[in-house]
């Protein structure tokens, strides 16, 4: 029963991995990845965005999540298959400077935890794992995430095997417990030495959320620079990327035109860890728009500024999947408008659907987590195609493929402002077959190299397009905290939004949220209009001729009446 349980597993792996290269629309990037200004770029100078999955590997048994669910390899070619490019893949700091540790087999660590069903779980889905060493079992996985074209960053999560983050757990800053500097380095340089001609293998996260009441600038400085020349001496090729303080909030002591004086030049990345909590329950308990602008706000001045002349990679950020989530829920709708806008580099927490052992609980869920707790389904099929937009860069290096246009992004749903004709409604669908909008001085939202534009006709009314954009229902100004309403006047002069309705038609409708009424949701009327020079899909072209030809039959008149 388990040798036919395994063919069949192996079978959906080389399924998946087929279907990923029949149906990939681009090739691998050229490695190894470099810098350039804020960019990512391959060895071609054509940029690459990092559209990552956190996969956990730190814990207790020192292997990766998921082993005694799934075969290594069906979900190595699920990651790929689920649009992400690359693992952030965690490592505990003892995995690399503890050789007694390193020099355990898989089924020696979890016989020394007591996790007899993992061991029969691994047993079963790989059972070319278990007897390895965990640090041989550490790279078969990174050896299958590129056989699947999956990059990998490497990142040094704790010193300790632990569920992280506490204050005061020993493993927060240079000095504490578990956190010896000079130890650190040396594990870094290994890791790098061990990895060094490993292609997949794009980049290191020199340490995982520095924190607690050692904290301090000068340390920083001190340390992260020294562990930055350790991982470029010992493997040139990977990019550097640099935490801050305080849980990976904070960067705003760093100068802007020279940051960190290193040795070498384009491999640096800095990374940044933005979640709801970050800012305790104040999405639940606030306006929303106040709220995102405020936290927006406050990340320009820590973070966001970086972006000026240097990549930002938002290393961890997530939200519960269940979608019972207020605080969550409100956090990930302004969270996808920056993104699309900002156009950053990121990796999603987690790809993990449950924990070997976690805090002490063995086989805890992962309500974060991607995939479901048997790590067989995607949890959250709906929440998980918001992201799916957010994959594919819409600018960068390479990638002037059309010449400069906003597309009109939706964050609630990850879907973007879409005319399939001139006399059709405007409606909400995959930002791959977008049209080029423009937003004129003059605040008019047109299709770019037409006479027509967006109006404002009736509250409660699809809005439409026409080719008088001269009045104030032409207009559309950006407004609220979020900046993410555009609003307009009608005819009748009743200001308005745009909106969406309950079938993703584009309507206008009275605009909502723009008191101090913290139960009010503006999601449906957030809107990003989002610089890109992706290429369009060649059918708008022949889509919007058609509908041109056809106005006589269809009667221009009544198509420029309203």
């Amino acid at each position: 029963m388990v040798v036919g349980r395994r063919r069949r597993d192996i079978t959906l792996s080389r399924l998946l991995t087929l279907l990923i290269s029949l149906s990939s629309t681009s090739s691998a990037a050229a490695l190894p990845l470099s810098t350039s200004s804020r960019w990512i770029v391959d060895e071609t100078g054509q940029r690459v965005k990092l559209a990552c999955a956190n996969w956990v590997s730190h814990l207790e048994p020192v292997v990766a999540e998921g082993l005694s669910k799934q075969p290594l390899g069906a979900i190595s070619a699920r990651i790929a298959a689920l649009g992400f490019n690359c693992v952030r893949l965690t490592w505990p700091l003892f995995l690399a400077t503890n050789d007694s540790l390193a020099s355990l087999t898989v089924r020696q660590s979890f016989q020394r935890l007591g996790l007899a069903d993992s061991i029969s779980g691994i047993q079963a889905n790989n059972p070319e794992i278990i007897d390895l060493s965990l640090m041989e079992a550490y790279q078969a996985v990174v050896s299958s995430l590129g056989a699947n074209d999956v990059m990998v960053i490497l990142d040094n999560h704790v010193s300790k095997p632990r569920w992280c983050c506490g204050y005061n757990d020993g493993n927060g800053f240079f000095g504490d417990q578990y956190f010896d500097p000079d130890l650190w380095i040396d594990g870094l340089a290994r890791m790098a030495t061990l990895f060094n001609g490993v292609r997949n293998v794009v980049g290191m996260s020199l340490r995982n959320e520095l924190r607690g009441p050692r904290q301090n600038v000068k340390d920083w400085y001190k340390y992260m620079q020294r562990g930055a020349e350790a991982v470029h001496a010992s493997n040139p090729d990977v990019l550097v990327i640099l935490s801050g303080l305080s849980y990976d909030k904070d960067l705003s002591f760093l100068n802007l035109d020279r940051p960190v004086n290193l040795s070498f030049s384009g491999k640096l990345v800095f990374e940044l860890h933005w979640y709801a909590f970050t800012d305790g329950s104040a999405w639940a308990s606030g306006n929303p728009n106040r709220v995102c602008g405020q936290v927006v706000g406050n990340l320009k001045r820590l973070s966001f500024f970086l972006l000026q002349r240097w990549p930002l990679f938002v290393s961890e950020f997530g939200v519960d999947q269940r979608g019972t989530n207020v605080n969550d829920n409100r956090y990930l709708n302004c969270f996808a408008g920056v993104a699309a806008d900002l156009d950053f580099d990121w990796a999603m927490w987690t790809l993990v659907g449950s924990y070997y052992l976690r805090e002490g609980a063995v086989g805890m869920d992962e309500c974060y987590g991607a995939l479901d707790w048997n790590w067989g389904e995607v949890r959250n099929s709906s929440l998980f195609q918001r992201f799916r937009a957010l994959q594919a860069p819409f600018k960068g290096p390479g990638l002037s493929e059309t010449t400069p246009h906003k597309v009109i992004f939706h964050p609630a749903t990850g879907l973007c402002v879409l005319r399939k004709s001139l006399l059709e409604p405007l409606k909400l669908g995959p930002c791959t077959e977008s049209e080029a909008w423009k937003y004129t001085p003059q605040k008019i939202l047109s299709l770019k190299a037409t006479y027509f534009c967006i109006q404002a006709v009736e509250a409660g009314k699809p809005a439409k397009l026409g080719i008088t954009c001269s009045g104030p229902n032409s207009k559309w100004d950006i407004v609220s905290e979020s900046k993410m309403h555009l609003s307009s006047n009608t005819s009748n002069g009743a200001s308005v939004c745009l909106d969406v309705d309950s079938n993703n038609n584009i309507v206008t409708s009275s605009c909502k949220c723009f008191s101090t009424d913290n139960a009010c949701d503006p999601s449906s009327q957030w809107f990003k209009l989002v610089e890109s020079t992706r290429s369009l899909s060649a059918t708008r072209t022949f889509d919007l001729l058609d509908s041109i030809l056809d106005l006589p039959r269809k009667g221009l008149v009544s198509f420029l009446s309203f």
